[in-house]
């Protein structure tokens, strides 16, 4: 419907704030919500410039006081975009990062969906979209605590496709691989906020670098919005589609992985990392 109303989370920078304002060039009805103020009016004023409508409010996933008054907004679609990114070694990050993680990625927005699920359900209509990742299908060194809450987003995801399916509520996922948007660099700089003892690191992330490179965010806007439209109907897409491929193989090599294989050597992607530079862009 072109009068469906589309709140999107996570609005204030990266993939959210490109959805919204490409929702709002279309003419889209859009609630476009950042976690904190600063960033409603930084997104207020790209939208004055561009000269497009659409409402901006402060939504932080993770504040119950803000979750309650988003569900009086009356919403047709949900997308649950809002996420941080924590890097750093599973056996390296500090406690409080790790909640953070899933505090943001998956507590938060299981928590917002809630209130809007409900109404959905009740109204039998409705569609809830969660922007995953490839990481919620595969892994790689020193993304850990990201792919952990991305994994637990697709749990979710599918858990909600299963119980929402009797009320009429369609469930998708988007699942981006590794765009240039800043959001995967500023991962491995995470570790400098850390509150614990470097001494008693395992690794140096000083000299570890986000271990793929980046493919052009441009690409990602086409098929993410026929997903928030309903303009597909395929549960999940993976954006690029080449990476279906990649992302099946990974699976299946856990099917087929020996716990003593190759123990005494650095894995692959652990010396990529050291290897690779920062915001190294994929070829064309």
């Amino acid at each position: 419907m072109d009068t469906e109303k589309i709140l999107i989370t996570g609005a204030g920078t990266g993939f959210g704030r490109m959805f919204a304002l490409e929702l709002a060039r279309m003419g889209k009805d859009v609630i476009a919500t950042t976690e904190v103020l600063s960033q409603v009016s930084s997104l207020e004023n790209e939208a004055e410039e561009k000269g497009l409508s659409m409402r901006i409010e402060k939504l932080d996933v993770t504040d119950p006081g803000d979750r309650e008054k988003a569900w009086e907004w009356d919403i047709d679609v949900l997308a649950n975009n809002a996420a941080v990114k924590e890097g750093g070694s599973l056996v390296d990050i500090p406690e409080e990062n790790l909640h953070n993680q899933f505090d943001v990625n998956v507590t938060g927005p299981v928590l917002l969906t809630q209130g809007f699920a409900k109404k959905m359900a009740e109204r039998k209509s409705g569609r809830i979209v969660f922007v995953s990742s490839v990481s919620g299908m595969m892994t790689n060194p020193f993304s850990g605590p990201y792919s952990a809450s991305k994994f637990a987003t697709e749990a979710v995801a599918s858990t909600l496709a299963q119980e929402l399916q009797e009320f009429n509520v369609e469930v998708a996922t988007i699942n981006p691989g590794p765009y240039l948007t800043g959001f995967n660099d500023r991962e491995m700089e995470t570790w400098k906020s850390w509150q614990d003892d470097p001494a008693q690191r395992l690794f140096d992330y000083e000299k570890v670098a986000f271990p793929f490179e980046q493919y052009d965010p441009a690409e990602i806007l086409e098929p993410s919005i026929k997903v928030i439209l309903g303009e597909t109907k395929a549960y999940r897409t993976v954006i690029p589609e080449d990476m279906v491929e990649q992302v099946k193989q990974a699976q299946q090599q856990l099917w087929d992985k020996k716990t003593d294989e190759a123990l005494g050597q650095r894995h692959q992607m652990v010396q990529k990392a050291y290897d690779l530079k920062p915001r190294t862009k994929a070829e064309e």
